[in-house]
């Protein structure tokens, strides 16, 4: 186990060992959970997302950083950032999700994996500066429990359509990455809220090809709901004592479930000590992966600790090493 000097009223490692934590399942998906996943998957494709490309904001690590709005499911009109390349066509597409908070510029995703690539970085809807939207939360807190009373209108849905949509929009604004022009493809990256979301998303849409999930939310909520933490899920645990048959839609929005299904090549990059995203549930997302899969051990997440810096470096480089290695995919 690790452990670091703190002052949160629980464990933030909760007694696992790290061969503790590599035996964690995932939870059993409900009879239908194929099929709502791909009903709402088939919903966000029919959306004509009507990508706009903003006024060049900024150039560096070799690309031009734009604004960019797009359109996604129930006509919410979204925003982030499109990374095109400084020099020459787009050979590599990603789509980056962000931490649950929200992004306020493209900050540390930028340079992106793999020289040549462009990457759209959406904001989804509630969270961060560019995916405000009336009547949705931006505190997290308070967003990961909108909608939460019924599957359908559970937000989380939403927000992972946001990212199909993000996908599609990329596609229109770089053409040369659309499927069937000859480029691999893409890659998605997400790091804790934006990694729960991408386990949700990337099962059922095949215009990825290989992931990286950093510290990824969501993962067996049974165990979750029995876990103290610092994060949003403090808050779905507080709903769920008032209100215990929210267990039944949580089961919908398992990471955990969905890596059942996932068959992508994925790099997982999970903590041993988390006082937001409980470890328990980020190595059972990495445990259930259906497909090829490689694992980073963190010793940390969300938390600032000695080391960090060599530690992040070392997961870039695996980054690289990851994408680099599958050009084709």
């Amino acid at each position: 186990m690790t452990s670091f000097a703190h002052d949160f009223p629980f464990d933030p490692a909760y007694g696992r060992t790290l061969d503790d934590l590599l035996r964690i399942p995932a939870p059993a998906a409900p009879d239908d959970f194929d099929a709502f996943w791909r009903a709402r998957y088939e919903k966000a494709r029919e959306v004509a997302t009507e990508p706009e490309l903003g006024a060049l904001e900024e150039v560096r690590d070799g690309v031009r950083i734009h604004g960019v709005t797009f359109t996604s499911v129930g006509g919410i009109r979204l925003g982030g950032w499109v990374a095109l390349p400084a020099e020459g066509a787009a050979e590599y597409g990603f789509v980056i999700g962000h931490g649950y908070g929200g992004r306020q510029e493209p900050g540390p995703d930028v340079p992106l994996p793999l020289p040549g690539a462009a990457a759209i970085l959406p904001c989804v809807r509630g969270m961060g500066a560019r995916g405000l939207h009336p009547g949705i939360p931006d505190v997290a807190n308070a967003h990961v429990l909108h909608g939460i009373q019924s599957r359908g209108t559970y937000v989380i849905g939403d927000c992972v359509a946001d990212l199909w949509c993000a996908a599609s929009a990329l596609h229109e604004l770089v053409p040369e990455l659309a499927p069937g022009v000859g480029a691999p493809p893409l890659g998605y990256l997400g790091e804790s809220f934006g990694g729960g979301l991408g386990a949700l998303a990337l099962p059922w849409d095949d215009r990825f090809g290989a992931a990286q999930l950093t510290v990824p939310t969501f993962g067996n909520h049974p165990l979750r709901l029995t876990l103290p933490c610092a994060g949003s899920g403090e808050a779905v645990r507080g709903h769920h004592r008032e209100h215990p048959e929210v267990t039944e839609v949580l089961r919908y929005f398992d990471a955990a479930t969905a890596a059942t299904r996932l068959e992508l090549p994925t790099l997982v990059a999970a903590a041993l000590f988390d006082p937001s995203v409980p470890p328990p549930g980020q190595f059972a997302v990495h445990n259930a992966l259906a497909g090829e899969r490689e694992l980073q051990v963190l010793s940390a997440g969300h938390f600032a600790y000695e080391g960090l810096a060599a530690q992040t470096a070392e997961l870039r480089t695996a980054r690289r090493r990851f994408f680099g290695a599958r050009p084709g995919r």
